[in-house]
């Protein structure tokens, strides 16, 4: 058998379960329609206020930074793994196997520092901060 018929079949069964899923879920579902299904909210409190309210910056500051950290952990364990490996073939010296991974650290590090002294990474101002009424460090 060939590999790509292999191949074909395999993405036909990853294409015909999930559809045969939504559409056996679509026959299968009750219909019964009422006003409240259209609400904000299905869980029978009345939305009050409006929906734009203003959220802290912040959160997603973190959220952004512990993702790109994240991101730095995942390629960073790969590396340390063939480290050895590289280092013992021979067609390739110490600057080949660690001048990209220290590049790669360099660059996250000038990051952390930009974000470090625009405030990114500082949840709460100090008492100092507050007194003296500085807005950034």
């Amino acid at each position: 058998m060939n590999d790509w018929i292999a191949i074909g079949m395999l993405a036909l069964v990853g294409l015909l379960i999930p559809l045969g899923m939504m559409s056996v879920s679509y026959l299968l579902r009750p219909s019964v329609p009422e006003t409240s299904k259209r609400a904000t909210y299905e869980s029978g409190e009345v939305p009050t206020g409006g929906t734009r309210i203003r959220f802290n910056i912040q959160y997603y500051m973190v959220a952004l930074l512990f993702v790109v950290f994240d991101i730095e952990t995942v390629l960073l364990f790969p590396w340390a793994v063939v480290y050895q490996d590289a280092l013992a073939a021979e067609e390739y010296g110490l600057l080949h196997a660690l001048g990209p991974m220290l590049l790669f650290v360099a660059i996250l590090l000038v990051g952390l520092a930009w974000a470090w002294r625009t405030g990114a990474v500082q949840w709460a101002r100090t008492p100092r901060q507050l007194e003296s009424g500085a807005d950034r460090p």
